[in-house]
């Protein structure tokens, strides 16, 4: 695939399959791409590796790895592979290629870099800290978590509402090159990805939110299309939008991008059926933090259950950074 010159150099900050689901959309219009993930995670493979190597959590880089990654079907399915059977079941073998690879560099940061050159990236993945952090969280009723995985155990099992996310080390520093990307960039791009445990975590991180509000790029959030039990259960677009601004202190973004089509019936049924609905787009609440509301159909169902599509995602995305830089030209800006 050819790109050009003039594609938007973008930053996808998030984790979780809503941030690989990003990338595999905007891999189709730019080359000039670069992931800045969370490393909070704590739970499956990921967990048991960071416990037992003391390394950081791979899962989310290496989800990020393949979505951008140009190797052979062959490599696609063994970084995808996961064991069935015995002490390595559920673990993936992607986790292991960056556990060894760290073993062997000493460093995370190299081991990504290096199982980049192998796939044949299109643009790169960064982790957002160099740093071993966890997450913390402040319920409602007092109550204080550590862990991510725990977090969304709690909130599940007691149905209380998140009242603050921290992450410790307070404040860690930020990855230099992760910082370089977001002052470089044309376009920066929060979500979609679970608010506390994906998008939050790498606003907690030292000059991250800093950079962002810094930058003269176009700056927009992603909403997810649904909201999560565990999570976000009952939250609307300005609830979303709300909590990521006051945790960054501040706003860090002017756009929200959102779907424009229900859900099937049969589909908002399983979303409830496991404590979840299509989130609500209050427009005007949104409007009065600052935030104008961009809507394009970007639902998939094919498994009964919502997803945005990643190619209708990328081409969303890349019609609105075509859209605002005209009328940022018009302007004079």
């Amino acid at each position: 695939m050819t790109y050009s010159n003039s594609e938007p150099e973008t930053v996808a900050i998030g984790g979780g399959n809503g941030l690989s689901t990003l990338l595999r959309g905007l891999k189709r219009h730019t080359g000039r791409l670069t992931a800045v993930v969370t490393m909070a995670d704590d739970g499956g493979g990921s967990g048991v590796l960071r416990d037992e190597l003391g390394m950081p959590p791979p899962g989310d880089v290496r989800n990020c790895l393949q979505a951008l990654a140009n190797a052979e079907p062959t490599m696609q399915q063994l970084l995808g592979y996961r064991f069935t059977e015995g002490t390595m079941r559920g673990q993936s073998l992607g986790n292991l290629f960056l556990a060894a690879l760290t073993d062997i560099s000493g460093s995370f940061y190299i081991a990504v870099l290096r199982l980049s050159e192998v796939l044949a990236l299109t643009g790169r993945v960064l982790p957002v800290t160099a740093e071993d952090v966890r997450l913390t969280a402040y319920f409602e009723d007092g109550t204080q978590i550590l862990g991510e995985s725990s977090i969304r155990e709690y909130k599940m099992s007691h149905g209380r509402r998140i009242e603050r996310i921290k992450i410790l080390p307070e404040a860690p520093p930020a990855l230099p090159e992760a910082l370089r990307a977001i002052e470089r960039a044309d376009l920066i791009i929060l979500g979609p990805g679970s608010l506390y445990t994906s998008i939050i975590p790498n606003i907690l991180t030292s000059g991250v939110p800093e950079a962002i509000r810094a930058s003269d790029a176009v700056k927009l959030y992603i909403l997810n299309v649904a909201t999560e039990n565990g999570e976000t259960g009952g939250f609307t677009a300005a609830d979303h939008i709300r909590e990521i601004f006051r945790h960054a202190g501040g706003k860090i973004f002017d756009y929200c991008l959102a779907g424009s089509q229900s859900f099937p019936p049969e589909v908002l049924k399983n979303h409830m059926s496991l404590g979840g609905s299509q989130t609500k787009l209050d427009e005007a609440e949104v409007k009065a933090l600052g935030v104008t509301s961009v809507l394009y159909p970007l639902l998939e169902t094919q498994d009964g259950f919502a997803h945005h599509d990643p190619e209708a995602l990328g081409a969303a995305v890349m019609k609105l950074y075509r859209e605002v830089s005209r009328t940022k030209v018009y302007k004079g800006n």
